[in-house]
């Protein structure tokens, strides 16, 4: 299962909500990938996430797969979308 997300926020992906989208995933069984540009890393690694230098206005694709991948790409849409780092595709 993936989604796709607009990073909207003035500042992209900087340490704040790189840290909401990691302690989000953390609880979950399951594997998930954020790709950007042709480059994947582990959501679950904050460093791995940070390394990517997301700017405002990049398209993200957040995929995982497992038994409740379903609910963890739920949870990453909501971390989004409330918390104003970006808009589902």
């Amino acid at each position: 299962m993936e989604k796709q997300f607009i990073i909207t926020a003035a500042e992209g992906l900087h340490a704040r909500p790189c840290t909401l989208l990691v302690q989000a995933v953390t609880p979950f069984s399951s594997e998930v990938q954020l790709s950007y540009k042709g480059r994947s890393v582990n959501m679950k690694s904050i460093m791995g996430v940070m390394s990517l230098g997301i700017p405002s206005g990049s398209t993200i694709t957040i995929s995982s797969e497992g038994a409740n991948a379903d609910k963890l790409l739920a949870k990453v849409a909501s971390v989004i979308t409330t918390e104003g780092i970006g808009e589902e595709c």
